[in-house]
């Protein structure tokens, strides 16, 4: 199929090249020249504007979006929706608020344009394992552009199957669903994403209980100088908190026992606010989800060892750069 890519940042470029060695053609687009070139050379077509991009698809047109949330969504559907004609499809990847999805879908709809919106996972990995995505919008425009996403998503693989999971059918053994109407997508990504936030602070905790170990306030019979990497590693293997997450601790660990180049400045991304908001709305209690977004807060005035390993996740599974640790005056 041919599809218009519009960001190639770290998630966007990999998309792109997945779907090219899968076997479909790309107009891509993004504010750096030397982006599109790179993407130029890997086979995709390039545009010089979003006008440009629109003209060199057939349609039915779908142009794919993954830009930043917020403004910079906003202005890039508003402009899409002026060159683009009934029948098209606008496909926002990134993470938008739902709430911002129903609100635009109503006014392409108008248009006779349709607007998909799809929560994808995977992040800078996403090239070589494929991304989990989570899609909302018309059931018609979801079947239409089923091949992107089949693409797209890591697929079965090696992961064995849940008992009974063969009565059920669909596609989310393959790594990706249609959850519902305009919205549910990001919806279900912006939870997806508080739960995350949750986990990561539950295995950041933990390892900062071990590094403390040896403290000076412990009877000495009762200080334990442990491993680190070791217990990740162990872990990984047979136990029941195993995770991806839990792998790319482990590789942190591996590569800085210390984690010495972390600050411990952690960022939030915006969808652990909506969770919490989302919980709020339904009077659902979530302590685990709010207190992990209050830690990050906390982590910008000061700093410990579980923030420095919140950092290390950030940056392995997105490519999240955080400041760096202040080095000590010799």
């Amino acid at each position: 199929m041919q599809m218009g890519m519009v960001g190639l940042g770290r998630m966007g470029a990999n998309m792109t090249r997945r779907l090219m060695r899968g076997g479909h053609q790309l107009v891509v687009s993004d504010l750096s020249p030397d982006a599109v070139k790179g993407l130029v050379g890997d086979g995709a077509v390039a545009s010089a504007s979003l006008q440009d991009l629109v003209s060199k698809l057939k349609a039915p047109r779908a142009v794919w979006i993954m830009v930043p949330a917020g403004g910079a969504t906003e202005q890039t559907v508003q402009t899409l929706a002026q060159h683009l004609q009934p029948g098209d499809t606008i496909i926002d990847g990134g993470n938008s608020y739902f709430k911002d999805d129903v609100r635009r879908s109503k006014v392409l709809k108008e248009k006779g344009i349709h607007y998909v919106d799809v929560g994808t996972s995977g992040g800078v990995w996403g090239l070589e394992r494929g991304y989990c995505m989570m899609i909302g919008g018309p059931k018609e425009a979801v079947q239409q552009w089923d091949p992107i996403f089949k693409t797209l998503a890591p697929g079965m693989g090696d992961i064995p199957r849940t008992p009974g999971r063969e009565r059920l059918g669909g596609s989310a053994e393959d790594g990706y669903i249609h959850c519902g109407p305009s919205g549910s997508g990001h919806f279900v990504k912006m939870v997806h994403n508080g739960i995350e936030y949750g986990l990561m602070q539950a295995y950041a905790e933990g390892f900062d209980i071990f590094q403390n170990a040896t403290s000076k306030e412990l009877p000495e019979d009762l200080r334990y100088d442990l491993n680190l990497p070791d217990i990740a590693e162990v872990w990984r293997r047979g136990s029941v908190v195993s995770s991806w997450l839990l792998d790319l601790t482990a590789m942190a660990l591996t590569e800085s026992p210390t984690l010495a180049e972390y600050s411990g400045f952690v960022q939030d991304s915006g969808e652990g606010r909506w969770t919490i908001q989302a919980a709020i709305d339904e009077a659902v209690p979530v302590d685990v989800l709010s207190a992990a977004l209050f830690v990050r807060f906390r982590s910008r005035q000061e700093h410990t060892f579980a923030e420095k390993m919140l950092s290390a996740m950030r940056q392995k599974f997105g490519g999240h750069v955080e400041p760096k640790a202040a080095k000590k005056p010799a």
